[in-house]
Protein backbone atom coordinates (compact mmCIF):
# COMPACT_ATOMS: atom_id res chain seq x y z
CA UNK A 1 0.00 0.00 0.00
CA UNK A 2 2.65 2.43 1.09
CA UNK A 3 5.05 1.35 -1.55
CA UNK A 4 3.34 3.88 -4.68
CA UNK A 5 5.33 6.00 -6.58
CA UNK A 6 4.07 6.87 -9.27
CA UNK A 7 0.38 5.97 -11.26
CA UNK A 8 -0.29 5.19 -14.51
CA UNK A 9 -2.98 7.40 -16.38
CA UNK A 10 -5.01 5.70 -19.55
CA UNK A 11 -3.76 5.58 -22.85
CA UNK A 12 -5.51 7.00 -25.39
CA UNK A 13 -4.21 4.82 -28.48
CA UNK A 14 -2.74 1.31 -29.06
CA UNK A 15 -0.49 1.84 -32.13
CA UNK A 16 1.97 4.29 -32.27
CA UNK A 17 0.46 5.82 -35.54
CA UNK A 18 -2.66 6.62 -33.44
CA UNK A 19 -0.40 8.31 -30.15
CA UNK A 20 0.99 10.47 -32.65
CA UNK A 21 -2.96 11.37 -34.01
CA UNK A 22 -3.90 12.20 -30.41
CA UNK A 23 -1.05 14.17 -29.77
CA UNK A 24 -1.70 16.84 -32.95
CA UNK A 25 -5.10 16.58 -32.03
CA UNK A 26 -4.66 17.75 -28.54
CA UNK A 27 -1.68 20.38 -29.87
CA UNK A 28 -4.30 21.82 -31.70
CA UNK A 29 -7.23 22.08 -28.86
CA UNK A 30 -4.45 23.38 -26.38
CA UNK A 31 -3.10 26.04 -29.14
CA UNK A 32 -6.71 26.66 -30.07
CA UNK A 33 -7.73 27.18 -26.26
CA UNK A 34 -4.33 29.46 -25.15
CA UNK A 35 -5.06 31.50 -27.94
CA UNK A 36 -8.48 32.21 -27.31
CA UNK A 37 -8.23 32.71 -23.89
CA UNK A 38 -4.61 34.94 -24.19
CA UNK A 39 -6.53 36.91 -27.02
CA UNK A 40 -9.33 37.64 -24.30
CA UNK A 41 -7.09 38.04 -21.30
CA UNK A 42 -5.01 40.45 -23.62
CA UNK A 43 -8.13 42.74 -24.23
CA UNK A 44 -9.71 43.11 -21.58
CA UNK A 45 -6.06 43.83 -20.18
CA UNK A 46 -5.75 46.71 -22.31
CA UNK A 47 -8.52 48.41 -23.62
CA UNK A 48 -10.00 51.15 -21.69
CA UNK A 49 -13.45 50.60 -22.72
CA UNK A 50 -13.22 46.90 -21.23
CA UNK A 51 -12.71 47.76 -17.90
CA UNK A 52 -16.34 46.74 -16.48
CA UNK A 53 -17.03 44.16 -14.15
CA UNK A 54 -18.42 41.87 -17.04
CA UNK A 55 -15.00 42.12 -18.72
CA UNK A 56 -13.34 41.50 -15.16
CA UNK A 57 -14.87 38.40 -14.24
CA UNK A 58 -14.58 37.34 -18.65
CA UNK A 59 -10.88 38.53 -17.60
CA UNK A 60 -10.48 35.83 -14.47
CA UNK A 61 -12.67 33.22 -16.93
CA UNK A 62 -10.31 32.99 -18.90
CA UNK A 63 -7.16 32.74 -16.39
CA UNK A 64 -9.05 30.04 -15.01
CA UNK A 65 -9.32 27.97 -18.60
CA UNK A 66 -5.91 28.62 -19.01
CA UNK A 67 -4.84 26.96 -16.01
CA UNK A 68 -7.21 24.13 -16.24
CA UNK A 69 -6.48 22.97 -19.45
CA UNK A 70 -2.48 23.71 -19.06
CA UNK A 71 -3.31 21.14 -16.12
CA UNK A 72 -4.21 18.44 -17.99
CA UNK A 73 -3.42 18.28 -21.77
CA UNK A 74 0.73 18.87 -21.30
CA UNK A 75 1.20 15.66 -19.75
CA UNK A 76 -1.59 13.93 -21.79
CA UNK A 77 0.57 15.41 -24.99
CA UNK A 78 3.63 14.23 -23.32
CA UNK A 79 2.61 10.71 -22.91
CA UNK A 80 1.06 10.24 -26.22
CA UNK A 81 4.70 11.54 -27.91
CA UNK A 82 7.10 9.26 -25.97
CA UNK A 83 4.66 6.20 -25.33
CA UNK A 84 4.52 5.93 -22.17
CA UNK A 85 1.61 6.45 -19.27
CA UNK A 86 3.62 7.21 -16.42
CA UNK A 87 3.14 9.96 -13.81
CA UNK A 88 4.82 10.23 -10.05
CA UNK A 89 2.53 10.47 -7.33
CA UNK A 90 3.74 14.28 -6.47
CA UNK A 91 2.33 15.26 -10.14
CA UNK A 92 -0.71 13.35 -9.58
CA UNK A 93 -1.52 15.30 -6.53
CA UNK A 94 -0.59 18.35 -7.95
CA UNK A 95 -3.01 17.34 -10.84
CA UNK A 96 -5.73 16.74 -8.64
CA UNK A 97 -5.19 20.09 -6.66
CA UNK A 98 -4.83 22.39 -9.72
CA UNK A 99 -7.64 20.70 -11.84
CA UNK A 100 -10.04 21.09 -8.55
CA UNK A 101 -8.67 24.33 -7.67
CA UNK A 102 -9.40 25.43 -10.89
CA UNK A 103 -12.67 24.23 -11.42
CA UNK A 104 -14.60 25.02 -8.17
CA UNK A 105 -12.88 28.57 -8.89
CA UNK A 106 -14.12 28.96 -12.39
CA UNK A 107 -17.94 27.80 -10.79
CA UNK A 108 -18.28 30.31 -8.33
CA UNK A 109 -16.74 32.82 -10.80
CA UNK A 110 -19.87 31.82 -13.21
CA UNK A 111 -22.16 32.05 -10.21
CA UNK A 112 -20.83 35.54 -9.91
CA UNK A 113 -21.12 36.34 -13.04
CA UNK A 114 -24.82 35.36 -12.99
CA UNK A 115 -25.55 37.91 -10.21
CA UNK A 116 -23.41 41.05 -12.16
CA UNK A 117 -26.15 40.36 -15.23
CA UNK A 118 -28.82 40.22 -12.63
CA UNK A 119 -27.78 43.84 -11.25
CA UNK A 120 -27.23 45.15 -14.50
CA UNK A 121 -30.55 43.99 -16.18
CA UNK A 122 -32.96 44.30 -12.84
CA UNK A 123 -31.15 47.01 -10.86
CA UNK A 124 -29.67 49.06 -13.12
CA UNK A 125 -29.76 52.04 -10.94
CA UNK A 126 -27.94 50.25 -8.53
CA UNK A 127 -25.02 48.76 -10.34
CA UNK A 128 -22.53 51.23 -9.66
CA UNK A 129 -22.85 50.83 -6.30
CA UNK A 130 -23.35 47.26 -5.87
CA UNK A 131 -21.23 46.19 -8.51
CA UNK A 132 -18.17 49.07 -8.05
CA UNK A 133 -14.17 48.05 -8.29
CA UNK A 134 -13.88 47.18 -4.38
CA UNK A 135 -16.92 44.89 -4.64
CA UNK A 136 -15.72 42.93 -7.83
CA UNK A 137 -12.46 42.22 -6.64
CA UNK A 138 -13.63 41.24 -3.33
CA UNK A 139 -16.04 38.91 -4.74
CA UNK A 140 -13.29 37.70 -7.34
CA UNK A 141 -10.74 37.00 -4.60
CA UNK A 142 -13.26 35.17 -2.52
CA UNK A 143 -13.81 33.08 -5.69
CA UNK A 144 -9.85 31.88 -6.23
CA UNK A 145 -9.72 31.63 -2.45
CA UNK A 146 -12.73 29.12 -1.75
CA UNK A 147 -11.36 27.51 -4.77
CA UNK A 148 -7.46 26.74 -3.02
CA UNK A 149 -9.47 25.85 0.40
CA UNK A 150 -11.70 22.89 -1.31
CA UNK A 151 -9.33 22.01 -3.46
CA UNK A 152 -6.74 21.34 -0.26
CA UNK A 153 -9.27 19.61 1.31
CA UNK A 154 -10.16 17.36 -1.50
CA UNK A 155 -6.42 17.04 -2.41
CA UNK A 156 -5.52 15.89 1.09
CA UNK A 157 -8.08 13.95 1.89
CA UNK A 158 -7.47 12.28 -1.30
CA UNK A 159 -4.37 10.93 -1.03
CA UNK A 160 -4.59 10.47 2.57
CA UNK A 161 -6.27 6.93 1.93
CA UNK A 162 -4.21 3.79 1.15
CA UNK A 163 -4.45 2.35 -2.20
CA UNK A 164 -4.40 -1.49 -2.41
CA UNK A 165 -6.30 -1.58 -6.15
CA UNK A 166 -3.27 -0.68 -8.22
CA UNK A 167 -1.81 2.44 -9.43
CA UNK A 168 -3.55 2.20 -13.02
CA UNK A 169 -6.08 5.55 -13.21
CA UNK A 170 -8.43 4.79 -16.41
CA UNK A 171 -8.71 8.80 -17.22
CA UNK A 172 -6.07 11.04 -19.22
CA UNK A 173 -4.90 12.71 -16.01
CA UNK A 174 -5.59 12.29 -12.22
CA UNK A 175 -8.85 12.48 -11.40
CA UNK A 176 -10.81 12.08 -8.09
CA UNK A 177 -13.35 9.84 -9.06
CA UNK A 178 -11.04 7.66 -10.85
CA UNK A 179 -8.76 7.61 -8.06
CA UNK A 180 -10.93 6.52 -5.56
CA UNK A 181 -11.60 3.68 -7.19
CA UNK A 182 -7.93 2.64 -6.51
CA UNK A 183 -8.51 3.08 -2.41
CA UNK A 184 -8.94 0.24 0.00
CA UNK A 185 -12.43 -1.04 1.06
CA UNK A 186 -14.55 1.62 2.49
CA UNK A 187 -11.49 3.62 2.85
CA UNK A 188 -13.21 6.27 0.43
CA UNK A 189 -16.24 7.25 2.32
CA UNK A 190 -14.58 10.42 3.75
CA UNK A 191 -13.48 12.10 0.60
CA UNK A 192 -16.93 10.81 -0.70
CA UNK A 193 -19.14 12.74 2.38
CA UNK A 194 -16.72 15.31 1.32
CA UNK A 195 -17.70 14.85 -2.08
CA UNK A 196 -20.70 15.38 -1.19
CA UNK A 197 -20.53 18.40 0.67
CA UNK A 198 -19.08 20.05 -2.37
CA UNK A 199 -22.27 18.61 -4.59
CA UNK A 200 -24.50 20.38 -2.03
CA UNK A 201 -22.54 23.79 -2.60
CA UNK A 202 -22.38 23.57 -6.26
CA UNK A 203 -26.31 22.82 -6.59
CA UNK A 204 -27.11 26.04 -3.90
CA UNK A 205 -24.90 27.93 -6.71
CA UNK A 206 -26.64 26.59 -9.49
CA UNK A 207 -29.81 27.29 -7.72
CA UNK A 208 -28.86 30.83 -7.66
CA UNK A 209 -27.99 31.06 -10.91
CA UNK A 210 -31.55 29.65 -11.83
CA UNK A 211 -32.68 32.23 -10.31
CA UNK A 212 -31.09 34.96 -11.07
CA UNK A 213 -32.07 34.18 -14.69
CA UNK A 214 -35.40 33.88 -13.89
CA UNK A 215 -35.31 37.54 -12.41
CA UNK A 216 -33.46 38.25 -15.40
CA UNK A 217 -35.62 37.01 -17.98
CA UNK A 218 -39.02 38.12 -16.47
CA UNK A 219 -37.30 41.48 -16.28
CA UNK A 220 -36.26 41.45 -20.23
CA UNK A 221 -39.94 40.44 -21.34
CA UNK A 222 -40.98 43.67 -20.01
CA UNK A 223 -38.52 45.67 -22.08
CA UNK A 224 -40.80 47.87 -24.25
CA UNK A 225 -37.61 48.36 -26.71
CA UNK A 226 -36.84 45.21 -28.95
CA UNK A 227 -33.20 46.79 -28.84
CA UNK A 228 -33.09 46.09 -25.45
CA UNK A 229 -34.25 42.90 -25.37
CA UNK A 230 -31.77 41.95 -28.04
CA UNK A 231 -29.05 43.55 -25.73
CA UNK A 232 -29.77 41.86 -22.76
CA UNK A 233 -30.30 38.41 -24.54
CA UNK A 234 -26.73 38.95 -25.97
CA UNK A 235 -25.15 39.44 -23.23
CA UNK A 236 -26.59 36.54 -21.30
CA UNK A 237 -27.12 33.55 -23.40
CA UNK A 238 -22.98 32.92 -23.35
CA UNK A 239 -22.75 33.08 -20.02
CA UNK A 240 -25.65 30.52 -20.02
CA UNK A 241 -24.52 28.79 -22.53
CA UNK A 242 -21.40 27.96 -20.70
CA UNK A 243 -22.43 27.54 -17.57
CA UNK A 244 -24.89 24.37 -18.76
CA UNK A 245 -22.13 23.02 -20.54
CA UNK A 246 -19.87 22.99 -17.64
CA UNK A 247 -22.66 21.75 -15.14
CA UNK A 248 -24.12 19.04 -17.05
CA UNK A 249 -20.49 17.39 -17.63
CA UNK A 250 -19.56 17.68 -14.27
CA UNK A 251 -22.67 16.64 -12.62
CA UNK A 252 -22.25 13.53 -14.96
CA UNK A 253 -18.31 13.12 -13.86
CA UNK A 254 -19.06 13.31 -10.24
CA UNK A 255 -22.01 12.01 -9.16
CA UNK A 256 -23.19 9.71 -11.54
CA UNK A 257 -24.48 6.57 -10.53
CA UNK A 258 -21.75 3.33 -11.07
CA UNK A 259 -24.51 1.38 -13.20
CA UNK A 260 -24.01 3.96 -15.95
CA UNK A 261 -20.45 3.90 -15.14
CA UNK A 262 -18.49 2.91 -17.80
CA UNK A 263 -14.43 4.22 -19.34
CA UNK A 264 -15.81 5.15 -22.49
CA UNK A 265 -18.15 7.53 -20.99
CA UNK A 266 -16.12 8.45 -18.25
CA UNK A 267 -13.03 9.60 -20.72
CA UNK A 268 -15.61 11.75 -22.81
CA UNK A 269 -17.61 13.29 -20.44
CA UNK A 270 -14.30 14.00 -18.36
CA UNK A 271 -12.94 15.41 -21.88
CA UNK A 272 -15.77 18.07 -21.93
CA UNK A 273 -15.40 19.63 -18.91
CA UNK A 274 -11.32 19.75 -18.87
CA UNK A 275 -10.68 20.35 -22.06
CA UNK A 276 -13.25 21.10 -24.73
CA UNK A 277 -15.26 23.97 -22.56
CA UNK A 278 -12.29 25.85 -22.01
CA UNK A 279 -11.42 25.51 -25.37
CA UNK A 280 -14.90 26.80 -26.82
CA UNK A 281 -15.40 29.57 -23.94
CA UNK A 282 -13.69 32.15 -25.64
CA UNK A 283 -15.57 30.96 -28.85
CA UNK A 284 -18.93 31.43 -27.03
CA UNK A 285 -18.32 34.58 -25.20
CA UNK A 286 -16.87 36.96 -28.76
CA UNK A 287 -19.64 35.24 -30.94
CA UNK A 288 -22.34 37.49 -30.08
CA UNK A 289 -20.05 40.53 -28.23
CA UNK A 290 -19.08 43.22 -30.78
CA UNK A 291 -17.09 45.38 -28.01
CA UNK A 292 -14.93 42.40 -27.51
CA UNK A 293 -14.34 41.33 -31.09
CA UNK A 294 -13.36 45.03 -31.90
CA UNK A 295 -11.13 44.88 -28.70
CA UNK A 296 -9.17 41.50 -30.03
CA UNK A 297 -9.45 42.97 -33.83
CA UNK A 298 -7.37 46.38 -32.81
CA UNK A 299 -4.71 44.05 -31.30
CA UNK A 300 -4.17 41.85 -34.55
CA UNK A 301 -1.31 43.16 -36.93
CA UNK A 302 -3.46 43.27 -39.75
CA UNK A 303 -5.58 45.16 -38.54
CA UNK A 304 -3.56 48.19 -38.09
CA UNK A 305 -1.76 47.96 -41.41
CA UNK A 306 -5.12 47.88 -43.12
CA UNK A 307 -6.11 51.04 -41.41
CA UNK A 308 -3.17 52.28 -42.71
CA UNK A 309 -3.62 51.56 -46.44
CA UNK A 310 -7.33 53.14 -45.82
CA UNK A 311 -5.12 56.27 -44.58
CA UNK A 312 -3.15 56.51 -47.49
CA UNK A 313 -5.73 55.56 -49.45
CA UNK A 314 -8.31 58.31 -48.62
CA UNK A 315 -5.35 60.96 -48.14
CA UNK A 316 -4.99 60.33 -51.92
Amino acid sequence: ISSISEFLLLALADTRQLQLLHFWLLLGIYLAALLGNGLISTAVACHHRLHTPMYFFLLNLALLDLGCISTTLPKAMANALCDTRHISYAGCAAQVFFVFFFLSAEYFILTIMSYDRYVAICKPLHYGTLMDSRACATMAAAAWGTGVLYSLLHTASTFSLPFCQGNAVDQFFCEIPQILKLSCSHSYLKEIWLLVVSAALASGCFAFILFSYVQIFRAVLRMPSEQGRHKAFSMCLPHLAVVSLFVSTGMVAYLKLPSISSPSLDLVVSFLYSVVTPAVNPLIYSMRNQELKNAVRKMMPWSHFSRHKLHICLNK
